[in-house]
């Protein structure tokens, strides 16, 4: 098992990281303040779902392919444009109000899971920076290489989870104070999908390698 004394400086390492606003705390406050707290943290879970697929696919030498293959990154990075890019569109032209009384969810929570998670893993850059980080504190001699990446991801999910469920509540507690007003809440689809566009755009313009 990793030493107590890695695991602090890996742990010190992630909460610098989520401390960093960066694209899955905008999409996570995006998505609290479209359709309340349970959402948000639904997508929270696919995201971190997503970084224990990345972690396990470096454990196993996956990640290593977009080192090597150059084209298989790129094609990962344009299939997670074009999913992106769909969910903006998905978002700008829906007809239905979030915040309006009575108005059953967007989207089930189900589907936002599934939205966080495969936005995740059609992000080459995660993986890298998981191949990247990782092996850094990873301890040959304390076990299994799969186990220890493992138990990494886990301990930056941890940080996660505390850095963007104040994210969360905070985004939520603001959407409580604009729910009666109905043309702030008809904006909000409207600002999740200059989110997902902005998102696309980042991931298909700037290449990271």
């Amino acid at each position: 098992m990793i030493e107590l004394s890695v695991l602090a400086l890996f742990a010190g390492a992630c909460i610098a990281l989520n401390l960093t606003p960066g694209p899955d705390m905008l999409l996570i406050a995006s998505r609290s303040l479209s359709q309340g707290r349970a959402s948000g943290f639904m997508s929270l879970a696919g995201i971190q779902a997503g970084t224990y697929c990345h972690a396990l696919a470096a454990a196993l030498g996956l990640s290593q392919l977009f080192v090597t293959v150059p084209v298989a990154y790129d094609v990962v990075r344009f299939a997670g444009a074009a999913y992106l890019a769909y969910l903006a569109w998905k978002a700008f032209t829906s007809t239905t109000v979030p915040l309006a009384v009575d108005t059953p969810q967007v989207l089930s929570l189900a589907d936002i899971f599934k939205q966080g998670l495969v936005t995740n893993l059609l992000n080459p850059k995660m993986a890298l920076f998981v191949l990247a980080l990782f092996p850094q504190f990873v301890q040959p001699d304390k076990g299994s290489l799969v186990t220890q990446m493992m138990v990494l991801a886990t301990v930056l999910n941890f940080t996660g989870l505390l850095v963007n469920g104040a994210v969360i509540v905070l985004a939520t507690k603001l959407r409580s104070r604009i729910t009666g007003n109905l043309q702030v809440a008809k904006r909000l689809n409207q600002l999740l999908g200059v989110v997902f566009l902005g998102l696309a755009c980042r991931l298909a313009l700037v290449s990271g390698r």
